[in-house]
């Protein structure tokens, strides 16, 4: 009997098969889980009580998180007993068993021996390291102390039976219950072989086809194996994900016996074997991942690990995005054993080293000289983001409230887990400078309890991020309240977008969120249109009173005191304003905006103590000190005069800037555009005082999406807690200097960056350079940022990382992080653009590669400088040339005559302060298949919704009858195939048929099926999933729809042809041909 789809009056839906009926109806998701996966491990050393809210605190907005991404891996055949994974417990795969080794310290406050050589405890001889073990497998030998029991080492490959692993896979049994959509059909089921599934061009069968078969690991996707080797059509690599137990394994793809190839992740293909594209041999992927993860931990052996290199041709290579995902820094090798018997780090805790969120380098080894650094042509640096919002699964950051800071007499650097207690534990040697210093007298005593206290258990001395709660010493001036000053545009422009209702509903929901413990927030509200509004809220008003001042010339502030209040004593007159703002304004006929007059007039409120200045602004300053002309020329677009429009109209704002730091007050620009607004110009503001430029082009606040996603993102904002009065240096150890800074900070001198406030999830980038040989085996960089938290505390957030030392040119390419890389080489990038053009930015992005790989083939191939047809470069950066050209193609630096000045210039604001979790999407999007997703994906999983597979960012990947998700962070694309089936657009959109469905920004209806409602919680974890404040919008693409719409989907495919830009292949082609032209 035909297999079709019956509905019933509940909307629910059965699958009539002969003469059975089974159940479709998935399980209904019951939360959106919007966790974000994260390398966070936990603190082992106990943490004082915090004293009020620290910094880095849960968002209350984003605090019902259940967990972190979690992507479904489809299992194979040949997984369970007698597999390649025969005896590995899911369990033992998780980063966190390594406790289980005894290469930690368990959980608690146990006291750290003193080392000693009666103490000290011999480290296990070389022989008796387990044999075989793959990369990291020595290293974890060597830790530990005894024998270990019969089950399999971490980061070593178990036993697999050769017989097993020739032996075919048995054919993939029927799935049922799994709803599918395909062309000039109701609906099929995947894996049943008595159904047809439609053909598609899914891979395409072209030169870049992509098969899920790379190894990668990560604690939220789970580990798969290349050594599995799978030579059934469509086999990939065996997939598990943590969190199902007894599930059998499975296989999507095409089976045995003409079974028709399931929907799953694109047209099926024998997977590659040990020795072809993307392998380094049997096991050494899966080897490889696990000892990153090891490295993660600093888990050692007894001697130094040296890191080798692994090559890899690019040309034909297929990479795997979700490998890019979850792809952790390389491992950091600390030496263990120095001479004289003295440890690198005598602390065992598993956050000893700064997590890679917090702060990661460009080369997780340091080169012991500038002439090695310079030949490599890597560059060498720190990316930073120091206050980053924490999730519920992060440990919060220890808090150090005894006021006993141990710094070193001459480096000052603060006392960490790196540093080498002598004389008994009376002295301590400093990790930087290497200088004898005294260990405070209350260093090892409980001030509280009155009770002596173990010094090693203390929060400083085991973790690489610390906060301090600073002495009196440390201040110039008592901890000053925060202040906060809304300078609202309440033009003609923004009173009939809507900007200014939302902007004031917003604020007045968002009251009691704002950042109040002590009681001694202060706010102030300013109108702007050609006049400046001043509101007087006298404490025990009820109701505010509206001062106008029309001198733009001579700004003076007509009764401050009460212009500027107390938030709880003025509450009841705030909340009045606040619903009746829109009103007073809604007849308004007046078209001026006299922005920098308002400027001027909240700086004058808060110059005295520092604050933070929150200018909407929904129109082009016109009048007044800072006026504006519109420069937009079409005409330019896309040609050399381009560069022009994206630098700074008028020095105004940036001396206003400057000025502003001096007096500790930082400003957030926050754009609604109709018409051009010179967002290069404007967002000077908050480059020069430590804030944030957000940017709503076309804003209209009847379309519900856009008053949604300012309302959240405002909201966000304004409520987390932030960091004011800061001041930040970076030190290194002997020989290193800091050379260039990126990011939105004023440089005070030449080390010393003033930042007027910290928002969270802002990140910085810090260039490093060598000034003299490196004789010792490792360096330490400390990030020390001196700030007043927004609940009365001065405190000193400190974050410490350890990184070994080489001399060898292989061992500097093994370390590479490529995330850290690109994030630096974007700094540059928008930096260049500043100081010259477009073009010039895209040429150094390309001559940077070109110089990175053609002295790697030259130094670490035996091809040397002659011409060769591959494109090698080492395994741990395959990714770079694929990023970089994300980059080149990125809205920001593309070559185009299509995007507004204003679009590229809110780009690379965006490009310079996005943190890598954030930075990484935006150069290479997200692309999943939906209309053919396992029926696990969109439900709720153990460690939150279940994700697909991602797909290579190819058109080639779109089938006419699918449904897909592409998602860059701030924006999600449904792209809808002309062909899909009525049921998959009714049950998505709500909508009988494609041709009756409407394209553009919309808001996904969650209707009455399992399948809409998976879909909805897909949606809302990538909105989730990532930290920062943005809510993306989401844009319906039809593949017939809206050209303009159309086009700016495929260009998140970056590895197609695009504008004259080539395809991936193309463009290593292009790398390949200027490599071999060159000599190096």
């Amino acid at each position: 009997m035909a297999t079709g789809w019956s509905r019933a009056r509940t909307r629910k839906y059965e699958l009539t098969r002969g003469m059975h009926r089974i159940p479709c109806d998935e399980p209904h998701p019951t939360e959106v889980a919007t966790g974000r996966s994260q390398f966070n491990f936990p603190f082992s050393a106990p943490v004082p009580p915090a004293q009020g809210r620290p910094m880095g605190a849960h968002h209350g907005s984003r605090a019902s998180i259940s967990g972190p991404i979690s992507s479904y891996s489809p299992p194979v055949h040949g997984g369970g007993p007698g597999g390649p994974f025969n005896g590995i417990q899911r369990g033992h795969m998780r980063a966190g068993s390594v406790a289980n080794a005894g290469a930690t310290r368990p959980h608690g406050a146990v006291p750290m021996p003193q080392f000693s050589p009666q103490r000290q405890t011999p480290p296990v001889p070389e022989h008796q390291a387990s044999p075989g073990a793959g990369p990291g497998g020595a290293a974890v030998a060597q830790a530990i102390r005894s024998p270990p029991p019969p089950q399999p080492q971490l980061g070593a490959i178990p036993p697999q039976p050769q017989q097993q692993q020739q032996q075919p896979p048995p054919p993939p049994q029927p799935r049922v219950g799994r709803r599918q959509y395909a062309a000039n059909t109701a609906a099929y089921i995947a894996g049943d072989p008595n159904l047809s599934a439609p053909s598609t061009g899914a891979a395409g069968g072209s030169s870049h086809s992509h098969s899920p078969s790379q190894s990668f690991f990560s604690p939220a996707t789970g580990f798969q194996d290349p050594s599995a080797n799978n030579n059934s059509a469509g086999g990939g690599g065996n997939f598990f994900s943590p969190g199902a137990p007894g599930a059998q394994p499975d296989q999507y793809g095409a089976g045995a016996g003409g079974a028709a190839a399931a929907q799953g992740y694109g047209r099926g293909g024998a997977a590659p074997g040990p020795g072809g594209p993307g392998f380094a041999g049997a096991g050494a992927g899966a080897a490889q991942a696990m000892s990153n993860q090891l490295g993660q931990m600093n888990l050692g052996g007894g001697q130094k690990v040296q890191a080798s290199v692994s090559t890899t041709n690019l040309i034909g290579l297929p990479l795997h995005p979700a490998e890019l995902m979850s792809m952790p820094p390389p491992p950091v090798n600390l030496p263990p054993h120095l001479p004289g018997n003295v440890q690198a780090s005598f602390s065992t805790s598993e956050t000893r080293n700064a997590d890679p969120s917090y702060q990661r380098a460009t080369i997780n080894a340091v080169p012991t000289t500038n002439s090695l650094l310079n030949k490599s042509k890597l560059p060498l640096a720190l990316v930073l983001t120091p206050y980053r919002s924490l999730k519920p699964n992060d440990p919060e950051v220890p808090v150090v409230s005894d006021t006993v800071i141990a710094r070193c007499r001459r480096c000052r650097t603060y006392i960490n887990p790196f540093v080498t207690f002598i004389e008994g534990g009376q002295r301590w040697k400093c990790c930087m400078c290497n200088l004898s210093n005294e260990v405070p007298q209350l260093f090892d005593w409980d001030q509280e309890k009155n009770a002596p206290v173990d010094r090693y258990a203390r929060a400083e001395l085991n973790s690489s991020v610390v906060e301090f709660i600073a002495p009196t010493e440390y201040m110039v001036r008592p901890p000053q309240p925060p202040l906060y000053i809304f300078l609202i545009d309440v033009s003609y422009s923004a009173v009939t977008t809507g900007m200014v209702a939302t902007a004031a509903r917003t604020l007045l929901e968002s009251l009691d969120r704002l950042p109040n413990d002590d009681g001694r927030t202060k706010i102030a509200i300013i109108g702007v249109d050609s006049c400046l509004h001043f509101f007087s809220l006298p404490a025990g008003a009820t109701e505010p009173s509206m001062l106008v001042v029309g001198d733009l010339d001579e700004v003076f502030l007509p009764k401050p005191s009460d212009i500027l209040v107390n938030l709880v004593e003025a509450r009841s007159a705030l909340e009045s304003l606040l619903s009746r703002l829109s009103d007073m304004f809604k007849d308004t006929q007046n078209v001026g905006n006299a922005l920098g007059a308002g400027l001027q007039a909240a700086f004058k409120l808060v110059s005295q103590v520092g604050g933070k200045v929150i200018a909407l602004t929904s129109s082009l300053p016109n009048i007044g000190p800072g006026a504006l002309k519109n420069r937009e020329d079409s005409k330019v677009l896309g040609t050399t005069k381009e560069s022009a429009l994206l630098q700074p109209q008028t020095g105004f704002y940036k001396s206003f800037a400057i000025e502003c730091s001096r007096s500790q007050v930082s400003v957030d620009m926050w754009l609604f555009a109709s018409a051009y607004t010179d967002v290069a110009t404007l967002s000077g503001l908050p480059r020069y005082t430590g804030g944030q430029t957000y940017f709503y082009p076309s804003f209209n606040a009847a379309r519900s999406e856009d008053a949604l996603k300012f309302a959240h993102e405002f909201g966000t904002v304004i409520a987390d807690p932030i960091a004011l009065e800061a001041v930040m240096r970076v030190r290194a150890s002997k020989g290193i200097r800091m050379s260039a800074f990126h990011g939105n900070f004023f440089v005070r001198s030449t080390d010393l960056l003033s930042l007027a406030a910290v928002p969270m999830d802002q990140s910085y980038a810090i260039e490093i350079q060598i000034e003299d040989p490196i004789s010792a085996p490792f360096v330490v960089f400390q990030t020390a940022v001196l700030h007043t938290t927004c609940y009365g505390e001065r405190r000193i957030r400190v974050v410490t990382q350890a990184l070994p030392t080489t001399s060898s040119l292989s061992e500097l390419y093994a370390n590479v992080d490529t995330v850290a890389m690109a994030t630096l080489l974007a700094d540059k990038a928008v930096e260049r653009c500043m100081q010259a053009k477009l073009e010039d930015a895209r040429d150094a992005i390309m001559n940077k590669l070109i110089d990175i790989l053609g002295t790697y083939k030259a130094t670490m191939t035996s091809s040397g400088s002659g011409a060769s047809p591959q494109l090698v470069c080492a395994e741990n950066m395959k990714f770079l040339p694929l990023l970089m050209l994300g980059l080149i193609k990125h809205i920001g630096l593309r070559q185009s005559a299509m995007i507004p000045s204003d679009l590229r210039a809110y780009a690379q604001a965006l490009l310079t302060t996005l943190p890598s979790q954030l930075l990484i999407p935006y150069l290479h999007p997200v692309f999943y298949s939906l209309h053919n997703m396992p029926k696990e994906c969109g439900t709720i999983g153990d460690q939150g919704v279940v994700l697909p597979m991602p797909l290579p960012l190819s058109s080639e990947r779109l089938e006419r009858h699918g449904l897909f998700l592409i998602e860059d962070g701030q924006n999600v694309f449904l792209w809808l195939g002309r062909d899909a089936v009525p049921q998959l657009v009714l049950d998505v959109f709500d909508v009988p048929s494609y041709a009756e469905l409407r394209g553009g920004k919309m808001t996904l209806p969650v209707l009455d099926n399992a399948f809409s409602q998976r879909v909805n919680a897909i949606v809302g974890k990538v909105r989730e999933a990532r930290r920062g404040p943005y809510y993306a919008h989401l844009y319906v693409v039809k593949e017939d729809g809206d050209p303009a719409l159309r086009q700016w989907a495929l260009s998140l495919l970056i590895e197609d042809r695009m504008e004259g830009l080539p395809s991936y292949q193309q463009f290593l082609g292009q790398l390949k041909d200027r490599i071999n032209d060159k000599s190096f």
